[in-house]
Order: C-alpha cells, then sequence, then structure tokens
C-alpha cells in the first residue's frame, strides 16, 4: 500500500554532456568517447535519483541529444536520427510549415506560431523578456516526410539501455523506464510522401513499435510520451468542435494501440500533457473530454498533469470508477513551469487526495512532465527531493 515515486523522464543535463552533445553534432568526437560520457553521466543521474527517493528511475533521457540548458523540444527531435525517410531543410523547424485553417470535419494542424494560446497574448509571447520560453536558441532545419519511414534507432535504442540497466545494477534499483515518442508526436513533421494521414500514423506506429518493444523486451517500462492527444487542440485553427476533435484523436489513440501489439500493458506507461512551454494555456483542452479515450491505450498506468495552475482543479475526473481496474495513475504533483518548489506537505495533500479516490496502491507519485530543459538544475533537483519527502509524508498518513 506504498505510494512509489517516479518523474516523467527528462532531466537536466551537466555541462559535460551539453558540451558531448555539440561535439558530436559537429562529428568532432569519436562513439566510443561519446559513449562513454554518456555511461558516466547516466550512472550519476540513477544514483542522484536512488539517493532522493526515486522508486522508478530513468536515464534521464540522455540518450536524447540536448545541445542547451533551456531545450523544450529534445523529446520529440530525437526521433529525427531514428526515422528513416526524412530529409532537412534550411528553415527553422518551428516555422517548417505555414498556418493551416482546419474545417468541419477535416483537422489538421497549423503552425506553433499560430496556436490559439498565443493570439490573446501576442505581445507577452514576442517579448524574450516575459518568461515564455518556447523553443531552442540554436537554429534547426526542418525535418520533412519525403520517403517510407522505417524505424532505424535499434542500437541507439540499446545504447540508452545498457546505460540504464547498468546504473540500476551499480545503484540496486529495481524499476526503470525510457521514454519513447507516440505515433501521433512523430507524425507532426511535414508530410510529402504518403499524402494521407492514417497512412502516415500506421507507417509512424509500424516503426515506433520497434523501439517499444526493445525497451519492453529488457525488461523495461516504457514511457509513451502523447502530449498530441491533449497539446494539440490548442494547435487547430479556428477551434474545432468537441465531436470533430474527439474523433481525430481516436485515430492517435488507435495508432497508439497498433505499435503496443503484443507488449504487456503493465509495461506500459502512457503520459499525456499540454505542451512544456511557459505560456497562459488558456486555449487547453479539459481533461475531462479526453479522459475516457486516453484510457483506451492499452498502458498499465496514466500519467498526467495535476500540479500545473491550469489543471490542478482536474482531480476530480478520477471520482467514481473511472480508473479500469489493474491500471493506476501516476499524477504530476510537481510542476515544470515554475521556479517555486512545492512544500511536501502540499505534495503530500495532492497525493492523499489521489490516493483516497483510487487507493495509495494505485498511485505513484511524479511531476508534470520533464524537468530537463524547462527549469533551472538546481531547482529541478530541489523539486524531485520534495516530490520525494511529499511522498514519505503521504505513506505516512497511510500506514
Amino acid at each position: 500500500m506504498m505510494i512509489k515515486t517516479t518523474h516523467v523522464g527528462s532531466l537536466p543535463r551537466s555541462a559535460a554532456l551539453l558540451a558531448a552533445n555539440n561535439r558530436r553534432a559537429d562529428c568532432a568526437i569519436l562513439d566510443e568517447e561519446f559513449d562513454d560520457i554518456v555511461q558516466r553521466e547516466v550512472a550519476d543521474v540513477v544514483a542522484r535519483q536512488k539517493a532522493i527517493g526515486i522508486d522508478i528511475v530513468n536515464d534521464g533521457e540522455y540518450g536524447h541529444i540536448m545541445r542547451e540548458t533551456v531545450d523544450y523540444g529534445a523529446w520529440w527531435f530525437y526521433s529525427f536520427t531514428r526515422l528513416s525517410g526524412i530529409s532537412f531543410r534550411d528553415s527553422s523547424a518551428w516555422d517548417a510549415t505555414s498556418p493551416k485553417l482546419s474545417r468541419p470535419g477535416h483537422i489538421q494542424l497549423t503552425s506553433f506560431d499560430d496556436r490559439r494560446d498565443r493570439k490573446p497574448f501576442a505581445q507577452a509571447y514576442a517579448d524574450p523578456t516575459s518568461g515564455i520560453h518556447t523553443a531552442a536558441k540554436t537554429p534547426r532545419r526542418a525535418p520533412v516526410f519525403t520517403e517510407e519511414i522505417r524505424y532505424i534507432g535499434h542500437d541507439a535504442a540499446r545504447r540508452d539501455i545498457a546505460a540504464l540497466q547498468q546504473a540500476m545494477a551499480e545503484n540496486q534499483v529495481s524499476e526503470g523506464f525510457i521514454a519513447a515518442l507516440s505515433p501521433g508526436s512523430a507524425a507532426r513533421l511535414r508530410d510529402e510522401f504518403y499524402g494521407d494521414e492514417s497512412a502516415l500514423l500506421t507507417a509512424c506506429a509500424d516503426a515506433m513499435a520497434e523501439e517499444y518493444k526493445i525497451i519492453t523486451d529488457a525488461g523495461l517500462t516504457v514511457q509513451i510520451d502523447a502530449p498530441d492527444l491533449a497539446e494539440s487542440w490548442d494547435q487547430i485553427n479556428p477551434e474545432p468542435t468537441v465531436d470533430d476533435y474527439c474523433a481525430w484523436l481516436q485515430g492517435r489513440i488507435d495508432a497508439i494501440n497498433h505499435a503496443l501489439r503484443g507488449i504487456d500493458p503493465q509495461r506500459v506507461r502512457l503520459h499525456i500533457c499540454w505542451g512544456s512551454w511557459h505560456g497562459p494555456h488558456t486555449t487547453d483542452i479539459p481533461f475531462e473530454v479526453i479522459v475516457d479515450q486516453c484510457l483506451q491505450v492499452n498502458a498499465g498506468s496514466f500519467s498526467f498533469e495535476a500540479a500545473s495552475g491550469r489543471h490542478a482543479h482536474e482531480w476530480r475526473v478520477w471520482q467514481g470508477d473511472r480508473l479500469p481496474s489493474g491500471r493506476k495513475i501516476v499524477p504530476g504533483v510537481i510542476s515544470h513551469s515554475t521556479n517555486i518548489v512545492e512544500h511536501p506537505q502540499l505534495v503530500a495533500d495532492r497525493l492523499i487526495r489521489f490516493a483516497e479516490l483510487v487507493g495509495p496502491d494505485r498511485v505513484i507519485a511524479s511531476t508534470d512532465c520533464g524537468l530537463g530543459g524547462r527549469i533551472h538544475e538546481q531547482i529541478a533537483w530541489a523539486k524531485l527531493e520534495s516530490l520525494a519527502a511529499g511522498a514519505r509524508i503521504a505513506n505516512e498518513y497511510f500506514a
């Protein structure tokens, strides 16, 4: 009956790892040297998680290259090197598509700069001193699907797994996870090959399925990073009807399940969030609208934002018997979008509320989203310390 602790995945990168990533991008480091650096860094980050009191650890997503201390896209960008069929254009990835208008019964995602949340807060988004960060400083070329999509990241995935498992063994940690991109998130690139959204989703699902299987076959949990399920609502102009959105969303849900065929749901965690950028988020879709569709995913646990000022009130969606038997919830009780370090008692209060709804053995304490690249290293680790301390308080309450 213990509430365990975890986090969403991305953790702050050290100066040494950032430097190694930049050298690799410039082809200025040998593979063996780079792998040794990553192994040492993963060993350190797992040891630090263990010391703090994190029960279900990961590699900090250190195998997902991040080149700057502030980077909101590493969770997604890593897939550009693990999927074939991608070409790169000489323009920023954030401007890879022009604004696109949707119409009833025909939804398509518009460009990032055309999100609906940006319209009423245009001055704040344009002001570099406002605290809203949406993109890395280093210009990136725009990835485009121009050929058949296949998975080519087998070796990279196995290196991630080997580094994590070695660190877990050294620190006597029994539970670990690795984050992997959802098919719907992978499919957000401009498509110049398939010309059909259903075919594109299936191709992405078939490709990412190979990464999921490599991870779970190794005895680890795969966390499916699926912000596309909630975040996409804001990336549709004009605002669609709920029915149209849910019909569009079903294709993403089905694609995840297609990719998870043959995988034990208890080895799967679904991560749902509304995007990592530090903006107003006034056009986020309510969790109540999509939660039942998300629960269709063949996952053993469901991670979601529950600490942010926009979604903390949505604990109510778990009232009644909504959570299917044998499943767990992984609520974020620490926010990635504020520098305030949550008090352990607040963390405990949030966990107790969820545990009283579904049972303490069905709750895993977590963060709203990844902390790496979003907040300063010192603050990120202080938040994780508060997470672990709050869980201990909650467990004493139920003892």
